[in-house]
């Protein structure tokens, strides 16, 4: 792998250290946990939205009522 280094003299190509590529492949893994959680997080949260709404709906409220407490 290489980096680009920008310089006022000019561009420059180097290889990454072993360092580095390791410290590449850790941000890319915790990027894709990340990602995971984020996306978790995003349906768990539909979920308990949706289970809020049929609550609502089976304690006797119409849907008109629900959309107005709610907004959904």
């Amino acid at each position: 792998m290489k980096k680009v280094i920008i310089r006022p003299t000019g561009i420059e190509e180097l290889d990454l250290t072993a360092e580095e590529i390791a410290q590449k492949e850790t941000d890319e893994a915790n990027a894709l946990v990340q990602k995971q959680e984020l996306e978790q997080a995003q349906t768990n949260e539909a979920n308990k939205k949706a289970s809020g709404k049929q609550k609502l709906l089976d304690l006797g409220l119409s849907e008109e009522e629900v959309k107005a407490l709610i907004g959904v």
